[in-house]
């Protein structure tokens, strides 16, 4: 991809027990004995003593609490659902809806969303308040192809960034055959020492300008390099589906 000009693809002891009375008042007290073959038999009152033990402090344990969060400018589900639940935006979506609306990747500032938050409880008997968000393992990927534009589909999703999983992949196989580490070195841009990188032949100072918030810095990771790609494809063309040749 090029800000400017044209730019091509690349290709023991034994116990014994027994059970003694205990004066209590008048009553009889049935206390067990535990005692040794040994000279060092544990006597009624230790044992007495030990099942008069005061219990031991309940640890600590997290707990989950409702609260509601006030959007800020700059944020997004999944940000939000990163600091505050499991990390899946999509659970959190779908327990605000009725507040957000039908499209995820459009939350303004000021909504006011209901979200879990962990807490530090010292009570093991205190009641957990059920979350609004249900912890769930987050989504992974395949590290191939079909997963580098399945995670990039998501994040884009979320920034409001269109495109479509052919679009992508039509573009992807003309630009660099699906190789994230393929180079240009002999184009314009090249000879300029801005060479064409990774899987949709990205420069570097259009990445710097379209990278996307929460991916790498790495112009050849896959999936920063397909996001920022289609970042630049929706603000020049409208989406990466209006993409047919050199951009």
């Amino acid at each position: 991809m090029a800000a400017r000009g044209k730019h091509r693809r690349p290709k023991s002891r034994t116990l014994t027990r027994g059970v003694v009375a205990a004066g209590t008042g008048g009553a009889a007290l049935a206390l067990p004995i535990v005692g040794a073959t040994g000279a060092h038999a544990a006597q009624p009152t230790q044992i007495a003593q030990v099942s008069q033990a005061a219990p031991t402090a309940a640890t600590a344990v997290p707990q989950v609490s409702l609260v509601t969060y006030k959007v800020a400018a700059g944020d997004t589900l999944s940000k939000i659902a990163r600091k505050h639940t499991s990390g899946d935006w999509q659970k959190l979506y779908k327990a605000n809806r009725a507040v957000i609306g039908d499209d995820p990747a459009f939350i303004r500032p000021g909504l006011q969303l209901t979200v879990g938050t962990k807490n530090a409880q010292t009570s093991a008997k205190k009641t957990t308040t059920a979350s609004a968000v249900t912890p769930a393992a987050a989504k992974t990927y395949a590290n191939n192809l079909d997963g580098w534009i399945r995670e990039s589909l998501d994040i884009m999703a979320q920034k409001g960034i269109p495109g479509t999983y052919d679009g992508i992949h039509r573009n992807i196989m003309r630009e660099s055959s699906g190789n994230p580490q393929a180079i240009n070195n002999w184009d314009s841009n090249a000879a300029a020492g801005t060479p064409s990188k990774g899987l949709l032949q990205v420069i570097a100072p259009t990445f710097a300008t379209y990278h996307v918030a929460g991916t790498s810095m790495d112009p050849f990771d896959p999936v920063a390099n397909i996001t920022a790609a289609c970042n630049y494809a929706a603000a020049r063309y409208g989406s990466i589906d209006n993409v047919f040749g050199a951009y």
